[in-house]
């Protein structure tokens, strides 16, 4: 029988061939089942023409964040439905931190929000995610 690995573990797992992620420079800040918190600083390369931080970023960082949430079980998970609102502009140097929080699970599928906010707390972005729940489980070595 194996056991279910610890969320963190998991997590670092993810991390080692999610390219993207380590391209963001995600920092984990906190792990539990169902739940994640990431941060990020926001760099010159994340930014548009406008100057501004390009809103794939905070989508990428929810996104990234959902993943880690819904994989904290121990079974893999993908996503299969995503959208996310942009609530205020964010330039470089600021500080995004996003936060999933499970809303409902079921044997196959679950539902996250994500709301990603700045270091002064003001919401940035309000991400919602659906995960289809494999029964593939994470076996780490």
């Amino acid at each position: 029988m194996i056991n279910t690995p610890n969320p963190k573990d998991i997590v670092e797992a993810m991390l080692k061939n999610d390219h993207f992620s380590k391209w963001l420079k995600v920092d984990l800040i906190e792990i539990s089942i169902g739940k994640c918190k990431l941060g990020l600083t926001v760099n010159k390369f994340m930014l548009n023409g406008f100057n501004i931080a390009h809103g794939g970023i905070s989508y990428s960082l929810a996104d990234s964040c959902l993943a880690f949430a819904a994989n904290s079980y121990g079974f893999k998970c993908v996503s299969i439905e995503t959208s996310i609102e942009h609530k205020i502009k964010v330039t470089q140097n600021e500080y995004l931190i996003a936060e999933a929080k499970e809303i409902k699970r079921d044997k196959k599928i679950a539902r996250y929000d994500v709301h990603v906010t700045n270091i002064e707390n003001q919401l940035v972005a309000y991400f919602k995610g659906t995960v289809h729940i494999s029964t593939k489980k994470w076996e780490l070595q």
